[in-house]
């Protein structure tokens, strides 16, 4: 009889002695891997703590021209280079370990964007809050009048009402007085719900998750808009993405990939083109697209518009044209504009003629003048600045990956597609920055491929060092620059976004006194409380025009007023600590005018002073003391 084999644990057994050290358990890790765990967390747990020390220091009560720049304590720039370096840390292990980067990346969205959400007792942005008057009108009357004409041109919120349905739904289920309770933790949630939409757009075209995860990091830095707040800009965004993520990866016509699935013709990082369906799966995927595409008209005017100029230009590829889909979504967008949105959509068929071809026209932002003041010309500078780096990187990938750019042609073409809308309309001083917001996905994957060298292929000893610097030097600078944009861009008009506690409720109890059908004025629509009880009473906001226009009404603020008042209705103005800081910043008013403005007004017998708060002012129109020879007139 043979002798038999011993088996491996025999073979160990015998040959262990009481001098070896015992051999290591399965779940031990092996030395190597314990200094990069340690790595991967140590700069994550350590830009928490200081993250959670420098947030109660944070001296967001007296902010000054810099708004946060300068009341951050230096634990809080401390805690976001952490976070970019444990994140680049983190990143050499993606492919292995891709919830490392995922984790940094949940972090720096907490860490940018949740100060103001966990700091402030009042709604950050004073616009947003007509969202919570709008929800808390539709809770409270149960009913939709898209053709009644509503005071500060709220209608279109009866005629677009999905957002606000579904948010409407959510103070209900969470038991909630109003969505001012969550309003300034919308830019967290969507944030968070965004994140695996742009992994599966960016997974469509590349099986890197270095790139990945670079071009999530990249959309965070550069996503300063400020369209991420509780609005149906940010919802219909979420939904568009995800419509665009699913036919990108279920819509590729058979025959059309030709050498895209070829791995010796592709970038490295490339991903192959996803399976091909037929036209049956397309048609069922059409069905279930066609929700989301019917959610995103009934919430929001303009995403319908890109939705579907993205989709005419997916199919100028062979791998999606699919004009079943493209028909579906215009279809749908033409049926809501026809019925629902009827009353908006003429008027806006009317401006056209205007607005038609006036690309420095429609290119322009805000209302008018220029911003003033350190902290808004830092942000507006911070602002360009983002956009030429983030379109510079993006540009330098279509020169040094240009097999991976045709690989990701369609997400190519889905960012430029928006661009053409400069020649249709301003969109009230928004379309510069709704075309760069439905551009970033794109830019920022191919930002990212720029930073992110291929890790495959056999590379000559130069394209070693050039790969190996721009991993080592480049990426982290390119981040720390986009970082150091970001804060600005964001934070830098601070000061015109916090609105105090009592401000709101000086606004409200004025807005509670004045009687149904009263006309309320004030410079501007941009503060707290503005809109509250819209549907009672009328709203003149007087400044929100050019500031030539401005500067002739501050030479007799009174009369002017007055001769745009119609006889009989009861008026009230309200002056506010932050319409005076967004008329300067905005270039609304000339340097010193809203003090102009309040003490002409408080002097002049037309006003009397209602109640004075040190966050403003409430006067009364009273028209038994104006003269008899002054003109009467209707509102500018």
């Amino acid at each position: 009889m043979t002798d038999v084999e011993p088996r491996p644990a025999e073979v160990r057994a015998d040959t262990e002695t009481a001098d070896s050290p015992p051999a290591p358990s399965r779940r031990t890790l092996p030395p190597p891997l314990r200094p990069q765990l340690l790595l991967s967390w140590l700069p994550l747990a350590a830009a928490a703590v200081l993250w959670v020390y420098a947030l109660p220091r944070i001296g967001f009560r007296s902010m000054g021209d810099y708004g946060l720049l300068d009341r951050f304590p230096v634990a809080y720039y401390a805690a976001l280079a952490l976070l970019t370096c444990g994140f680049l840390v983190a990143l050499r292990r993606a492919g292995t370990a891709p919830w490392w980067p995922a984790a940094y990346c949940v972090a720096l969205l907490v860490a940018l964007k949740a100060p103001p959400a966990v700091l402030y007792g009042a709604v950050r942005y004073p616009w947003a809050s007509k969202h919570d008057a709008v929800v808390n009108q539709m809770l409270l009357g149960g009913e939709l009048r898209p053709y009644t004409t509503q005071s500060g041109n709220m209608s279109a919120y009866d005629q677009w009402p999905g957002f606000f349905t579904l948010v409407g739904g959510l103070v209900r289920a969470f038991g909630v007085e109003s969505a001012a309770v969550f309003l300034n933790w919308a830019p967290i949630a969507l944030g968070l719900l965004m994140m695996p939409v742009l992994v599966l757009l960016y997974r469509t075209f590349t099986e890197d998750w270095r790139l990945v995860w670079t071009a999530v990091w990249i959309f965070q830095l550069a996503n300063w808009v400020g369209q991420d707040y509780l609005a149906p800009q940010g919802f219909a965004f979420l939904l568009h993405l995800s419509v665009l993520a699913v036919v990108m990866r279920h819509f590729v016509r058979p025959g059309s990939a030709g050498r895209l699935r070829d791995r010796s013709y592709l970038d490295p990082a490339s991903a192959a083109v996803p399976p091909p369906t037929g036209t049956r799966q397309r048609a069922v995927g059409v069905a279930v697209l066609a929700p989301l595409i019917l959610a995103i008209n009934a919430s929001h005017q303009l995403t319908p518009v890109m939705l579907c100029v993205s989709l005419f230009a997916l199919t100028l590829t062979r791998r999606y044209r699919n004009y079943g889909l493209l028909a579906v979504a215009g279809l749908i967008m033409l049926v809501w504009d026809l019925t629902m949105g009827r009353p908006l959509f003429l008027e806006t068929l009317g401006t056209l003629r205007d607005s038609l071809g006036q690309l420095t026209q429609n290119s322009r932002a805000g209302y008018a003048g220029e911003l003033t003041g350190p902290g808004p010309e830092l942000a507006g500078l911070a602002n360009v600045l983002m956009v030429l780096v983030v379109a510079a990187l993006a540009g330098t990938a279509l020169l040094l990956r240009r097999r991976l750019i045709h690989a990701a042609l369609p997400l190519l073409l889905v960012s430029l597609a928006p661009v053409p809308l400069f020649v249709v309309n301003d969109y009230g001083g928004e379309m510069l920055f709704r075309v760069y917001l439905f551009g970033l996905p794109g830019a920022a994957f191919f930002a990212a491929a720029t930073l992110v060298p291929a890790a495959g292929g056999a590379w000559r000893p130069a394209r070693r060092r050039a790969r190996a610097f721009t991993l080592h030097a480049v990426l982290p600078v390119a981040l720390l620059v986009l970082l150091a944009g970001f804060l600005p861009s964001y934070y830098g008009k601070e000061k015109m976004y916090y609105t105090p506690p009592a401000e709101t409720a000086l606004v409200t109890r004025a807005i509670d006194r004045a009687p149904d059908g009263a006309l309320l004025l004030a410079t501007t629509g941009s503060f707290p409380g503005a809109l509250h009880r819209y549907d009672r009473v009328e709203h003149w906001f007087f400044a929100e025009q050019e500031l030539p226009e401005n500067e002739r009404m501050l030479a007799d603020p009174a009369r002017y007023l007055a001769d745009g008042i119609p006889p009989g209705t009861a008026a009230y103005v309200v002056l506010t600590r932050t319409q005076d800081i967004y008329a300067a910043g905005e270039g609304l008013l000339p340097p010193g005018g809203f003090d102009v403005l309040r003490q002409r007004l408080t002097a002049s017998p037309l006003f009397g002073v209602v109640e004075r708060h040190p966050y403003g002012i409430v006067l009364e129109y009273r028209p038994d003391t104006r003269t008899t020879d002054a003109p009467g007139g209707a509102r500018p």
